[in-house]
């Protein structure tokens, strides 16, 4: 094998996904399967993750899927068993899932929205927007390390968000201090179980087109003022993730741990 070959070499790896049905989960299960890795994505939606993984089975890779809610503890601990007991152990976690919590105080074209103003929050969407964006990292991360410290280490990647770094006015109030609790947690992780040989490192993409807010960066007019941040022009396709997700699981990102790497099109640059 050839030496660039070898650095990237993630064959025969046993991964996880949480939300890998859609958008940057799909991504990440997808550069892991073509490269030979055995996958299990877990996702809510039972029709979507049915689909994926068919379509990813017939382009020969190995991949396979449990309908699972982060937000389930318990349900999570049997996923992650299954997923042990199926591939013999546990190497790489995405703990990719997680939810738009609802609008912002401010609409994309900057008029002022009632709808997300603080004091019309309804106290459940904040309370689902720290469920999924926070904790379900915290239930993840629990039992990817059950299983990683008795083989002996493992790369954990969580995907955070620029939003963590800055604020956004049209993004519902409780993901920018999940998504920055996400970064300490990262860091805290990577502090504990660098001693076991468990990389811990997070991914902060910018403004990506997917399903999260429904979608709605699809729309031409609402993904304009993200597209006018961007350094080159344009906001991300989950195509663009791809390289970096490898990279983090792989032998060639053996000296990341701790890392919160920004990935955006310069966006976080011209807002900064």
């Amino acid at each position: 094998m050839a030496a660039l070959e070898k650095m990237f070499d993630v064959r025969g790896k046993s991964v996880v996904v949480t939300g890998g049905a859609s958008g940057i989960g799909r991504a990440y299960a997808e550069i892991m399967a073509e490269h030979g890795a055995r996958v299990c994505i877990f996702d809510i939606d039972p029709d979507g993750l049915s689909r994926v993984a068919a379509e990813m089975t017939a382009k020969g890779w190995d991949v396979w899927g449990q309908v699972v809610d982060v937000g389930d503890r318990p349900a999570m601990a049997a996923a992650f068993d299954a997923v042990a007991e199926r591939h013999g152990r546990i190497d790489t976690v995405f703990a990719n899932a997680g939810i738009d919590p609802g609008p912002g105080f401010n609409t994309p074209t900057g008029e002022r929205n009632p709808d997300g103003a603080i004091e019309n929050t309804p106290d459940e969407q904040w309370d689902r927007g720290i469920a999924l964006n926070l904790t379900s990292v915290y239930t993840t991360v629990k039992n990817a390390v059950r299983h990683m410290k008795p083989k002996g280490g493992g790369e954990i990647i969580v995907t955070s968000s620029i939003a963590s770094l800055i604020n956004e006015s049209i993004v519902g109030t409780s993901y920018m201090p999940a998504k920055a609790a996400v970064n300490h947690f990262v860091r805290h992780m990577a502090m504990e179980l660098g001693a076991y040989g468990i990389r811990v490192n997070a991914i902060l993409p910018g403004p990506f087109i997917t399903n999260i807010a429904g979608g709605r960066l699809r729309n031409k007019a609402d993904r304009a003022a993200f597209e006018s941040q961007s350094l080159i022009g344009r906001i991300g396709d989950v195509e663009d993730i791809k390289g970096l997700a490898l990279l983090l699981a792989s032998p060639a990102g053996a000296f990341f741990t701790g890392s919160l790497i920004v990935i955006d099109g310069g966006s976080l640059t011209r807002m900064t």
